[in-house]
């Protein structure tokens, strides 16, 4: 019966392959693209990755900015560079301008809004994580549970003909034991991966929905700031939206000319603002695991327990362990705190904070110091506030977002506790030896900028000066925005038409320092790629 069985059922499994065959073809395809982008990935390090992304972005965002009209067509039309350059300024949230804000049309500035949406560090986070998860082996549990039954009932029928025994069978299912916890450790991972995904991208979009939301409806109720918007043109929901992804990304742009210094009296605004600088950069870390935290209490899901107890086996930056980010956010308040002090004392009653009464000052002064890390929207004119702030402001800048001060010196950190040796390319070594610091390629970036702009330091030194190079340089390669601007008062030489505009004092430049700017911008977005560079170079 069996000889007459296995020969009928060869039949119809070729009848019934012969309909799956257009079935398998698809999944055949599907497969073959999966397989070339998961090889693309492997063979592009994420440097490479990141910088083909942010020069695409900034690709498409000038051409979508070169094809839409400017509100001021009839009058002015920025030029194709500065076009180029405030596209990139946007992608890499740096917020560095050389064409005033209300040139752009409203469709340029939703265009403007979705570069720096893109660019953000949180939303580029995600897609990492999307990579991340598409280079784990994906065992699902029905997968697992056909592997596993498939395999039962190859050894049922081996004991059955007499094969092996049962003593057998167990010693050579041992090793299957052993890949099972590591096909369980995968799937528990890519499990955890893509629930971290759905976390981060919940909390971008509650920030943005929530936040725009209060920022519109300040606008519709507080007469004063509906009044500005009104009188510069400009939408209010344009102007929430723009604010609030700009703010959260900390990009730094602002719709009107004078960035946030026409809302400086609207303390309400600026403390609706400030959370938000703080969601989207310096305290992103301390609010998501607080958030993962709160979700493994509510759900009891074995994936966030994962999340928060293998954080390093994740791959993700932003996320720290519980002592890490309670000194992040220790670190991150202290530097608010000294900046805060050190900025009331020296300008409480300069010229910057005329027309504000105590309350209001005090919250623009919060404001201010603030958004040295990293966002660089500003209350305040830059040009006339004291030198010593204004360097205060450029270690500011400097320093990465997730500077930490860890008491415990000489501690082994984190990612060092398996003790491991690490075997190194000899090569790679080498090259990695002649990279130098981050503070050396800034010096050498202030450097090129003197070459480039060394006619105007001479015509000009009180605008063009290297005080104010270095902060334009710093403020590009910290994604910040802040500048000094340009203005006819300081010049020397007062001959000739002069005209005071709101964009930064790298609208000045020549082409060629222009394109320096974009160098450290690029540089300043990829910074964390090499952060550890440099150390080869003993000083002594």
């Amino acid at each position: 019966m069996n000889n007459v069985s296995v020969p009928c059922r060869r039949k119809l499994d070729g009848i019934s392959c012969i309909h799956k065959l257009p079935c398998i073809r698809q999944s055949s395809c599907k497969g073959l693209i999966c397989s070339l982008f998961r090889f693309l990935l492997f063979l592009f390090n994420p440097f490479i990755i990141e910088l083909i992304y942010f020069l695409m972005v900034s690709l498409l965002g000038y051409l979508a900015l070169r094809v839409t009209k400017p509100r001021t067509i009839t009058s002015f039309r920025p030029k194709d560079f500065d076009l180029y350059f405030t596209s990139v300024s946007s992608a890499t949230v740096s917020s560095m301008s050389t064409v005033e804000m209300e040139v752009f049309s409203n469709t340029q500035l939703i265009i403007m809004t979705i570069l720096m949406l893109a660019g953000g560090e949180v939303f580029t986070s995600l897609l990492r994580l999307q990579i991340a998860k598409s280079k784990i082996a994906k065992f699902h549990d029905n997968k697992v549970d056909v592997e596993l039954n498939s395999s039962n009932k190859a050894s049922f029928d081996r004991i059955e003909l007499g094969l092996v025994t049962l003593s057998q069978l167990e010693s050579d299912q041992k090793p299957n034991i052993h890949n099972g916890l590591k096909t369980f450790d995968k799937d528990i991972k890519y499990k955890s991966i893509r629930c971290l995904a759905y976390v981060v991208l919940g909390y971008l979009l509650v920030v943005h929905i929530g936040g725009s939301s209060l920022v519109s409806l300040y606008i519709i109720l507080v007469p004063s700031a509906r009044q500005v918007l009104k009188n510069k043109g400009i939408e209010i929901q344009t102007f929430a939206v723009f604010t609030t992804v700009s703010t959260f990304t900390n990009c730094g742009f602002v719709p009107t000319n004078e960035n946030m210094i026409i809302f400086k009296n609207n303390s309400g605004l600026l403390l609706l603002l400030i959370p938000q600088l703080l969601l989207g950069n310096t305290l992103y870390p301390v609010i998501l695991r607080f958030v993962i935290w709160g979700l493994e209490k509510i759900t009891k899901r074995v994936e966030f327990s994962y999340i928060l107890k293998n954080h390093n086996e994740l791959g993700y930056s932003h996320m720290l362990s519980g002592l890490h980010s309670l000194l992040l956010l220790a670190t991150v308040l202290g530097f608010i705190a000294v900046q805060l002090i050190l900025f009331c004392a020296m300008e409480w009653k300069s010229e910057a904070m005329d027309g504000l009464s105590g309350y209001p000052k005090f919250v623009a002064s919060l404001f201010q110091t603030v958004n040295s890390r990293h966002a660089g929207e500003s209350v305040v004119d830059l040009s006339i506030i004291s030198p010593a702030i204004l360097v205060l402001f450029v270690l500011m800048m400097y320093l990465p977002p997730y500077t930490t001060f860890d008491p415990a010196i000489g501690g082994c950190q984190e990612g060092d506790a398996s003790g491991k040796e690490e075997i190194r390319n000899p090569r790679k070594t080498l090259l990695e030896s002649l990279i130098f610091s981050q503070l050396t390629y800034l010096t050498i970036f202030v450097i090129l900028v003197c070459i480039t702009e060394r006619q105007k330091m001479m015509e000009d030194p009180l605008n063009f000066n290297v005080l104010n190079f270095v902060i334009e340089v710093t403020s590009a390669y910290g994604n910040v925005g802040f500048t000094t601007g340009y203005s006819c008062k300081r010049r020397l030489n007062s001959e000739g038409d002069c005209k005071d505009t709101w964009y930064g004092l790298v609208g000045r430049f020549s082409t060629e320092g222009k394109f320096i700017l974009i160098l450290v911008m690029f540089f300043g977005r990829l910074k964390k790629f090499s952060m550890k560079q440099g150390k080869a170079w003993k000083l002594s």
